[in-house]
């Protein structure tokens, strides 16, 4: 059984650490998860958002039995001082919902968990009601399913968007079960020439910022006694 479980959204958010670890396939509740796995380490890419987060959460921990599950990925920076590539452990994970939070063993600094893509309007007021300086989608579902089921939480987040930074609306990109459809994103862009040069920014940030984390990751692994 694998001592460390990782729940991210999205396999790209993972690639440059899970891209040459096997890969198994099992069905949970009717749908298909995949499951990396190398060593004492599996890595679940569950989707986009909470349900997905707290599915893919739900189904690492009943599958592997880790003794810890991260939420680890992309995050928003609430705070212009933030950059793309910076590594951030929040000391304490706010649901954006409910205003319910959980607090964290070690690292420092608050992260709220939203519902959608924040504009910077919105991140403005996101860490203005709570004291935040990064947001995600997800990290408060795992860590209300890591309670539930007993298990230690952890989290890490690397800054994807800067507080300024305006990202397009994702909502009709992404489907009932978190996946991000690709294919349609790109034939919207493909007809609206004023978002390319926003998409291209995307694109490097966002590969910038996995190689950031998944190396964060790789070191954190490698020093698992």
């Amino acid at each position: 059984m694998s001592k460390v479980a990782i729940v991210a959204a999205l396999e790209r958010e993972m690639r440059p650490l899970i891209k040459a670890w096997p890969v198994s396939e099992k069905q949970i509740d009717g749908r298909r998860v995949l499951f990396f796995e190398k060593d004492d380490v599996v890595v679940v890419c569950g989707g986009i958002g909470a349900e997905a987060a707290r599915r893919a959460a739900e189904a690492v921990i009943v599958t592997y039995a880790p003794s810890v599950i991260y939420s680890a990925g992309f995050a928003g920076a609430l705070e212009p001082a933030l950059r793309v590539g910076d590594v951030v452990q929040p000391r304490k994970v706010v649901n954006g919902n409910d205003g319910s939070s959980v607090k964290l063993n070690q690292g420092e600094g608050v992260l709220v968990s939203f519902g959608s893509v924040a504009s910077p309007e919105q991140k403005a007021r996101l860490r203005d009601s709570y004291g935040a300086q990064t947001v995600d989608m997800e990290a408060a579902a795992v860590a209300r399913a890591a309670e539930v089921r007993g298990v230690a939480f952890a989290v890490v987040k690397v800054i994807s968007d800067e507080f300024d930074f305006n990202l397009p609306s994702m909502e009709r990109f992404v489907d009932s079960n978190g996946r991000f459809l690709e294919g349609r994103f790109a034939r919207f862009t493909a007809l609206r020439p004023w978002l390319w040069p926003q998409v291209a920014r995307l694109a490097r940030t966002s590969n910038r910022a996995s190689l950031v984390l998944c190396d964060w990751l790789r070191k954190k692994i490698a020093a698992i006694p």
